[in-house]
């Protein structure tokens, strides 16, 4: 995969076929083909057909895709068998949900310090977790060579902690803060803004609500001027 350029869309993918190719593995299936990869995961066939043309001839035609041989494939393309420690900066009622989840079912990942700047929790271990003071980030982050964090902080100190992150030579954020944090370029930093992707759901509800109500009035009103003699 370092060899060779890919869409960062199909990038995205990747885990979804990998944690669905698992549990067909896990249940004993042993082979799969695209229409029913795409009925599983609704993503369309044309579209895993093309994702899974970018690393090869990874299935036979009428065959379909052997399960563990693509599973074993997609776990060695996204590191599976090396384990990612992961910094949460934030130890507040989010960061606490992610120290209670801790990616458990994930074998790769692992959130393994927290950072806070409150006395009572610094010092403590949540979850098996130790947190530290944020004070000694740049210094903790550098021993434990720890490449991704979690920035779940108050929006007025989000740069000043990516800052110093990018300081502590982390090179992935997942930013969960409203603000949009700048980072270096070789930097990269993935927006998760809860309250926006509720609000665009509840956008799309009412408005294709809204849109299918009028399509329905239309069809009633062409039903009417059509029985009209």
């Amino acid at each position: 995969m370092a060899d060779k350029k890919i869409p960062k869309a199909t990038a995205r993918r990747l885990p979804l076929y990998y944690r669905y190719l698992r549990f067909l593995y896990e249940a004993g299936k042993e082979r799969v083909s695209s229409a029913k990869l795409s009925e599983a995961i609704k993503v369309d066939s044309a579209t895993i057909r093309r994702d899974f043309s970018y690393f090869g001839a990874l299935g036979k035609r009428g065959y379909g895709y052997d399960v563990e041989a693509l599973m074993n494939f997609f776990s060695k393309t996204l590191n599976q068998d090396r384990l990612t420690n992961v910094a949460l900066i934030g130890v507040g009622n989010l960061g606490q949900a992610l120290l209670n989840y801790n990616f458990r079912r994930n074998n790769n990942i692992r959130i393994s310090a927290g950072f806070d700047v409150k006395e009572e929790l610094i010092g403590t271990i949540h979850q098996g977790v130790p947190v530290y003071d944020i004070n000694d980030m740049v210094e903790q982050l550098k021993m434990q060579q720890i490449d991704v964090a979690i920035l779940t902080v108050p929006s007025e100190i989000a740069q000043d902690m990516a800052d110093k992150l990018v300081k502590g030579g982390v090179k992935g954020i997942m930013n969960f803060t409203p603000i949009r944090v700048t980072v270096p370029k070789e930097v990269r930093v993935h927006n998760v803004d809860l309250t926006n992707e509720l609000q665009t759901l509840i956008y799309f509800i009412n408005y294709y609500q809204d849109m299918d109500k009028d399509s329905l009035a239309a069809k009633d009103d062409d039903s009417v001027d059509n029985f009209v003699l």
